[in-house]
């Protein structure tokens, strides 16, 4: 039977999880994640909740990966809007990420946001999971996503990041998911779905938060099924 890590940040999220798939079979919290295992027709579903930024994302899924021997990391999360077309409930496949406030530009000669291992800033996401996922949910949007640990509130703040970077959305946990299952060999899915728009701050990202998180995971749910 097939392993699938699912990786989920913050609460609203881990609640979406257990009101779709009920009471899990067993959970165990391990190096601080709460890890719940679902037995799916035909695949087991390990669902761990990381906590929000990019160090315990990257904790949780090394741990999914390593621990639980997951054979694909999906990360479904809640993100803000960087553009006009990135209105609320908007849901998106992430197709490439920008750790936006990494940089050892000063030292090795790199760009703001690139690790040295790739040519440029940005990470690629698996390109036929991505494209898997519009095949199977059309409208879907592909994006670029960036990723750093902050909250962005504000047109201004998230036009920049638009700007520099052509990113679409922007969260604090993706760039960390990406680059351990790039490092890792194992593919990752990663859906996200707007909670706050280009001109909205925190306020609206609380009001908006549970309904585009509900929304998200139906969405990865449906594509998980049918892959």
């Amino acid at each position: 039977m097939k392993k699938i890590g699912m990786l989920v940040a913050i609460t609203r999220e881990m609640q979406a999880v257990l009101a779709r798939y009920g009471r899990a079979v067993s959970e165990e919290t391990r190096c601080g994640v709460r890890v719940l295992r679902y037995d799916m027709d035909g695949y087991e579903l390990i669902v761990a909740g990381s906590g929000a930024g990019e160090i315990a994302a990257a904790a949780a899924c090394a741990l999914l990966i390593d621990r639980y021997e997951v054979g694909l990391v999906v990360n479904f999360g809640v993100v803000g809007g960087l553009s006009e077309e990135m209105t609320r409930t908007k849901t998106c496949v992430v197709e490439r990420v920008v750790h936006y406030d990494f940089d050892t530009s000063a030292c090795d000669g790199t760009l703001p946001g690139q690790y040295c291992e790739y040519p440029d800033v940005y990470l690629p996401a698996t390109r036929a999971l991505v494209e898997r996922a519009i095949a199977l949910a059309p409208e879907l949007k592909a994006v670029t996503c960036a990723s750093g640990d902050k909250f962005v509130e504000g047109r201004e703040r998230k036009s920049a990041l638009r700007e520099q970077f052509g990113a679409d959305i922007c969260e604090m946990e993706a760039a960390a998911v990406v680059l351990t299952c790039d490092r890792s060999g194992v593919p990752c899915l990663l859906i996200k779905t707007v909670a706050d728009a280009l001109a909205d701050g925190a306020e609206d990202f609380g009001t908006a938060v549970r309904h585009s998180a509900e929304r998200c995971l139906d969405v990865a749910d449906k594509i998980i099924r049918e892959l």
